[in-house]
């Protein structure tokens, strides 16, 4: 292709060539023009080339907004939960941090004011409504309050516009436990949402979405959580059972509050160590990979709670490991693509307002990396108009005036690939 460029910008040059210089100039202008335009096809179309596999990474987090009314009937179900006020400092916290994919649960009540902050960069799921006794359609029997459940489970998820989505199913748990005590659990639908989606760069994925069965800290303390636990273990099996029969060539992503601890639920005995003894993929904790070095937290037999100092501790108060209920989960299939755990954040730092956490529970987030061939990532091809971006090669040095090549440019918390000319 460069000897065609080449080519034409010498036939211009000889064709167009006249005796008046005025003319001449103007013509030799335009002769820039063109070569500088040429010049960009030119090195575009080598980056395509050559960038026959480059490294590109999303953003996943989880979080329990903590939706719940206040009161349900007569119970106390989240007297100091954040509220429609607090919900909306939720919505805008999530608009502002921009993560490609996002799970949330407990989304209930105040759904209506985190919406709005998120409608125009998301897609959302369907919402699957409010508990309480004011919610539409919903006539309670009082005379047989043991039969109430509500419908909605809580589940929304979120995914930038330019992801696509090609499947969803909503599926409910088979086993819970806790009508009136035990965290309430069957008041609600609980269970998981599966999606099958297309990132910008043509990776596919499966994301699962979920919240399984909690337990109450008085239970947990009195070591009276036996039927929390049972509840649990049916709904890991459950959810194995659906992974298994998914997992072909395209890496799943599993979010959610789990209400589950390494130390107390046998999750590496009975989920991660089962998944990868199949030899259909590998299954990993993002947490337990980043930040403790692939070394999963040891079980401990009897009681495990939280104490007032939010410590996680045996029965005798000894401090075990401190892991988040929240997790993130992923397989890699061992036919197909691979992605790669490179950053995991608990933002509990950012997740405040007037110095106190929005809800509670903090933000789960992960960043993922896969090798991507044949994207470049490019949204277009620009003058080098740098007053107000930093640029940086792709080996990310710092360039103070960037020309002549392929760039990171950086825009305040935005970054994109440009060619600079």
């Amino acid at each position: 292709m460069s000897r065609i460029l080449i080519r034409i910008c010498y036939s211009f040059y000889t064709i167009t060539l006249p005796n008046n210089s005025s003319t001449f100039n103007l013509r030799v202008n335009h002769m820039k023009r063109l070569i500088g335009i040429l010049s960009a096809m030119l090195l575009l179309s080598q980056v395509t080339v050559s960038a026959q596999e480059v490294a590109v990474q999303f953003k996943v987090a989880t979080l329990n907004v903590d939706g719940l009314p206040q009161k349900v009937l007569f119970i106390k179900t989240n007297p100091d939960g954040p509220g429609a006020d607090g919900s909306a400092r939720i919505g805008k916290y999530l608009c502002q941090k921009g993560y490609d994919i996002v799970c949330l649960q407990e989304d209930f009540n105040y759904h209506g004011v985190i919406e709005p902050w998120l409608e125009d960069d998301y897609q959302l799921d369907t919402w699957s409504g409010a508990v309480g006794t004011d919610v539409p359609g919903k006539k309670i029997d009082y005379m047989h309050l043991q039969n109430l459940r509500f419908d909605c489970d809580g589940l929304e998820t979120i995914w930038k516009n330019n992801i696509s989505l090609t499947g969803s199913e909503r599926v409910s748990w088979d086993a819970t436990f806790g009508k009136f005590s035990h965290a309430n659990d069957e008041m609600i639908t609980k269970g998981y949402r599966r999606y099958e989606l297309t990132m910008p760069f043509g990776l596919d994925l499966i994301v699962y979405n979920m919240h399984m069965d909690a337990g109450d800290d008085p239970d947990e303390m009195a070591g009276n959580d036996t039927n929390d636990r049972a509840a649990r273990q049916a709904e890991w099996q459950q959810l194995k059972e659906d992974v298994l029969a998914h997992l072909s060539d395209r890496p799943i992503l599993i979010l959610g509050d789990l209400n589950s601890y390494y130390c107390r639920d046998q999750i590496q005995k009975n989920f991660i160590n089962e998944i990868s003894n199949t030899g259909l993929g590998t299954a990993s904790d993002v947490y337990v990979e980043v930040m403790k070095d692939g070394i999963y937290p040891a079980p401990v037999e009897g009681i495990i709670y939280r104490n007032e100092e939010n410590n996680l501790v045996d029965g005798q108060g000894n401090v075990v490991e401190n892991e988040e209920l929240d997790k993130i989960i992923y397989i890699n299939p061992a036919q197909g693509t691979s992605i790669k755990a490179v950053a995991y954040e608990v933002d509990k730092a950012g997740y405040t307002y007037n110095g106190k956490p929005l809800g509670d529970h903090y933000p789960v987030v992960a960043t993922f990396e896969v090798m991507v061939k044949g994207y470049t990532g490019i949204e277009s091809i620009v003058p080098a108009d740098t007053d107000d971006a930093t640029y940086y090669n792709l080996n990310g040095q710092r360039v103070n005036q960037p020309a002549n090549g392929l760039f990171i440019e950086k825009s305040g918390t935005n970054s994109s690939k440009r060619i600079i000319k």
